[in-house]
């Protein structure tokens, strides 16, 4: 992998604000990352493949780092908001394409958000107070409307403290565990033990797609990327090593989970991190780890609130959405209309599906979004630009389309019809789209 050094960093954009450093894209991603799956899904994959789920964690990270190649070079290649639905168009030309691209990319940020809100109103706040969980979600996506609203530098800097609580939040879970299995607790036998229930091939396959959601940070920073400053060498540093510091975290997580839990306890959990915790005895107040947890979980949702609204942005700036998506705000210059449409869908969704299933349906469409992003820098590697960008071989978007076609192999017959529902309403979007913007040019023409 290679810096190609043509000219210098091209200029900002007028739309918005370059105020995103190195560390704040940083805690962006990890925060991103960590707070989307690892508080949530040990239990789904516990019950996909028992106590190795140390396995399908290096599947997905292998998977991950590939993708993440292709992303480095395409966001410093064309640094611009709307991420794989612009490179896209670069690429293919075809209005219908890119768009579809793009609203997938958006579809996935709400469905993770949804998702998120869910988990939020589960296990880890029942430790804090009983309150019923529909009206909990909508309000938790109402504040985190309200942040976005506020700007970037707020949404980043209220996700910069939020990282630094969930990220304490593992280290407790990673000390404790420590503790308790250097004291002689726990069973390392567990780490080799899969699931009775499952071929172990098949529930690895399974247990990657699960793992494949906590490793999507990198896409939704892609949005960002008009945001950035120099994000030549900031996406690389920021990306890769996000999530290395995630793959890290997950690996010490999941090793001390299955060692410490049988993979039936971990499995029939929905705050299965706090089972871990009250496991090893040591005193720590479950409404603590709890509260921690919910932290974790919200910034989650928030970032992936931030990255659709910035999706639908950059998708009206290519005239590929109404232009009412790419209004901002006068002085806030934050993309009010495409927040208010992401927090509305959001809502709804979360009356639609559970935790599990929407966490899924996330990974199919951002697996249709990566193969795309991956034909695409194939494509785009005989286009040269004036400034400095990342560069990786041809041979990792190669590996890392295959590996997206088997891990799309994997999904369920439920979750490729939400799928297909999800692209069937883009379609009629994009078509109304297209037939307003021929009235607005036939009007154009007559004046």
């Amino acid at each position: 992998m290679t810096n190609d050094t043509t000219a210098t960093e091209p200029a900002a954009p007028s739309g918005l604000k370059r105020a995103v450093g190195t560390p704040l894209l940083f805690a962006f991603i990890v925060g991103d990352t960590l707070g989307a799956g690892i508080y949530t899904l040990v239990g789904s994959m516990a019950g996909d493949v028992g106590g190795v789920i140390w396995l399908p964690l290096v599947v997905a990270l292998i998977i991950a780092l590939l993708t993440a190649g292709t992303y480095a070079e395409l966001i410093t290649k064309y640094p611009h908001a709307g991420g794989a639905a612009r490179y896209a168009d670069r690429a293919f030309g075809v209005p219908y394409v890119s768009f579809l691209v793009g609203f997938l990319m958006m579809a996935s940020g709400i469905t993770t958000a949804a998702a998120l809100a869910n988990a939020f109103a589960g296990d880890y706040l029942a430790a804090i107070i009983d309150v019923p969980a529909a009206p909990t979600a909508v309000v938790f996506i109402i504040l985190l409307t309200l942040i976005n609203l506020r700007g970037v530098r707020e949404s980043l800097g209220a996700n910069l403290i939020a990282s630094v609580i969930e990220v304490s939040g593992l280290v407790i879970v990673i000390v404790l565990a420590a503790v308790f299995i250097g004291g002689g607790g726990g069973d390392p036998a567990r780490l080799l033990e899969f699931s009775p229930d499952k071929a172990p091939v098949e529930g690895v396959f399974a247990a990657s797609i699960i793992a494949f959601f906590s490793f999507l940070g990198f896409e939704a920073a892609a949005n960002m990327a008009e945001e950035v400053k120099n994000p030549s060498k900031a996406y690389p540093r920021a990306l890769f090593g996000a999530i290395g510091t995630a793959a890290i975290v997950y690996l010490l997580i999941a090793l001390g989970a299955a060692m410490i839990l049988p993979a039936a306890d971990l499995a029939s959990s929905t705050g299965p991190l706090l089972d871990v915790v009250a496991a090893t005895g040591i005193a720590l107040p479950p409404w603590l780890f709890g509260l921690i947890a919910l932290v974790a979980i919200a910034n989650g949702a928030l970032l992936f609130m931030v990255m659709a609204s910035r999706v639908g942005y950059g998708l009206a700036e290519s005239g590929l959405l109404p232009k009412a998506f790419s209004r901002v705000l006068p002085n806030r210059r934050t993309p009010w209309v495409s927040i208010v449409v992401v927090a509305v869908a959001t809502i709804g969704l979360t009356f639609l599906g559970d935790v599990a299933t929407l966490a899924e349906t996330t990974v199919l469409l951002l697996l249709l979004v990566f193969l795309s992003a991956n034909v695409s820098v194939l494509v785009l590697k005989k286009d040269k630009v004036d400034h400095k960008h990342f560069s990786v071989p041809r041979v990792v978007p190669v590996l890392a389309i295959i590996a997206s076609i088997v891990l799309l192999t994997q999904q369920t017959g439920v979750v490729w019809l939400g799928a297909l529902a999800y692209i069937a309403i883009g379609s009629v979007l994009f078509f109304v789209a297209r037939a307003g913007r021929k009235r607005e040019e036939r009007k154009a023409d007559a004046g």
